[in-house]
């Protein structure tokens, strides 16, 4: 099982009405250097101009990205050659970039292959100091500062879930 921290940018709340802009992936080792970043075309008209804007991306760029059939294929294949057994979705925000990734995987690719869960890294984090109302201090244990460009905050995140283990978390 190999672990993998995703980042998803998108222009509104929910997939189908809107779209994934962007996102990455960090495989977690030491090392957090074997990552992955896609940029994916609008599937819908509909934007959020606020939600867009926090990717850095403007509508008429947004356009000219890849497909995302391309890109999910490409990140499918990266997952497959890079885990040792069933990856793991792991992320901040679990309930807003499972849902991006699982849609678009299932949409263009017919199957996730994270299967059907992931992980929150605050609810880890809780377990781990035992106590859900600290759930998210786990952010103070980044090290790259969080910027919205998907790479740099998955490996942020990375770099967090990195400290946690060696404070005992069993990875």
């Amino acid at each position: 099982m190999s672990f993998f921290i995703v980042d998803v940018e998108a222009d509104g709340p929910i997939p189908a009405e809107y779209s994934m802009v962007s996102f990455g992936a960090v495989k977690l080792d030491q090392a957090l250097a074997t990552t992955f970043y896609g940029q994916t075309r609008p599937v819908s008209d509909k934007y959020v101009p606020e939600a867009l804007a926090v990717s850095g991306h403007r509508r008429e760029e947004h356009l000219t990205f890849e497909d995302p059939a391309a890109v999910m294929t490409r990140f499918a294949a990266w997952l497959e050659e890079h885990s040792e057994g069933c990856p793991v979705f792991v992320s901040d925000n679990v309930a807003f970039d499972w849902q991006f990734i699982n849609y678009y995987f299932h949409r263009f690719l017919g199957k996730n292959p994270f299967g059907f869960s992931g992980r929150r890294i605050g609810d880890l984090y809780a377990g781990l100091v035992r106590d859900a109302y600290q759930a998210g201090e786990w952010k103070k244990l980044r090290d790259t500062p969080h910027t919205h460009h998907p790479v740099d905050d998955a490996k942020s995140n990375a770099e967090a879930l990195l400290k946690m283990k060696a404070m005992g978390l069993q990875l």
